[in-house]
């Protein structure tokens, strides 16, 4: 028999105690566990402000900030984040129903292959910004002679081809089936061999680990340090800008909150040996999930938090449409009150009084 657990629609929480026909899958949910709760809560607060920090921030540099390589950079980090909080409300309806998915199988494989890419595009590009960071600070002839906006774009294209790559399985593997009276997304590994079946499995966990968080911890850890001790040795010849630093918090944000899933993840894999660990992942891996989720709303609070630039930028951009708010309501205001006065047609006002009076 084989045993399915969901976590929180995003990745399938499986084991597999004994072999046998995906009928006798049973999926045992409990809604009102402290747990899901919180990570319900998270996951509308990740929405609220991952939809507006996400959305302001790709505002800002698209159109009101200079283009660099560094806003290449930070453009598509916060696209990543914006399309996946997009998809939340999903996440939200499914255990808000008591775990049962509501929009077909389609959507099933698209809210976890976006869910997955979006932590693969996310580690990723901060892994890309911390060795550029690395290089424009310590290698500056090089950087100023090869590190240019069209590169960058490339290098962009690139990260989401292998975002969506590596994501696929989501694609391939997600299924719906109806269990009693719900229908459940989980992942089906088509084969009645449990032993194959174990394998796909252990190979997606890997990868995602691998390619999702320890290789780029490696080189984000490895620039790190080469660049503290470039610093050091230096007298202060070579200055961190207060971006560098904005970016080794968005960074160390990204690790804290993914650190917990990866774990439960590879925890995962030798559940079936111990019915007490099965207990601590079915606590655990929601609220993982979900703080991972969360991490989709810190990295526009951090821009505006630590990045003086990025401050500077909305002050200005709110002030610009505060002052052309105030415009147009002043220049109604003026035409309302030339037409109230009688024998006064609007097209003998100048022009340039309703101006003034507006400034």
């Amino acid at each position: 028999m084989a045993e399915l657990d969901e976590d929180y629609g995003n990745y399938t929480y499986e084991y597999y105690m004994e072999y046998g026909d995906l009928e006798e899958l049973k999926v045992n949910h409990r809604q009102k566990e402290t747990m899901h709760i919180i990570s319900v809560v998270i996951y509308i607060i990740s929405f609220v402000l991952g939809l507006i920090g996400n959305g302001t921030v790709i505002w800002l540099v698209a159109f009101k900030s200079k283009k660099t390589v560094n806003s290449v950079w930070l453009l598509n980090l916060a696209l990543a984040d914006f399309v996946f909080v997009l998809f939340l409300p999903f996440y939200i309806d499914y255990i808000l129903r008591d775990f049962h998915w509501d929009f077909g199988l389609v959507m099933c494989k698209l809210n976890s292959f976006v869910s997955v890419m979006n932590m693969y595009a996310s580690v990723l590009f901060l892994t890309v910004l911390s060795i550029d960071r690395y290089v424009s600070l310590v290698h500056l002839n090089w950087s100023q002679k090869y590190r240019t906006i069209k590169r960058a774009w490339v290098v962009c294209g690139c990260i989401w081809l292998l975002a969506a790559a590596t994501s696929s399985p989501a694609l391939i593997f997600r299924d719906t089936v109806r269990l009693h009276d719900k229908v459940v997304c989980f992942n089906n590994f088509h084969t009645q061999d449990g032993h194959t079946a174990v394998m796909r499995h252990v190979m997606i966990v890997v990868i995602r680990t691998a390619v999702g968080f320890i290789l780029p911890f490696t080189a984000i850890s490895v620039t790190g340090l080469l660049l503290t001790i470039k610093v050091n040795q230096s007298g202060g010849s070579v200055r961190v800008s207060s971006f560098s630093k904005t970016i080794s918090a968005v960074i160390l944000a990204f690790f804290l909150c993914w650190a917990p899933f990866h774990t439960f993840s590879l925890m995962e894999l030798s559940v079936h040996s111990s019915l007490y660990l099965h207990s601590i992942l079915k606590a655990g891996f929601p609220l993982a999930t979900s703080l991972g989720f969360f991490n989709s709303c810190i990295n526009p609070l951090l821009y505006m938090l630590l990045g003086k630039k990025v401050r500077r930028i909305l002050k200005h951009a709110c002030l610009d449409i505060t002052k052309s708010s105030l415009r147009e309501l002043s220049q109604s205001i003026s035409a309302t009150e030339t037409e109230s006065v009688p024998g006064v047609q609007q097209d003998s006002v100048p022009e340039e009084p309703v101006e003034s009076s507006a400034l």
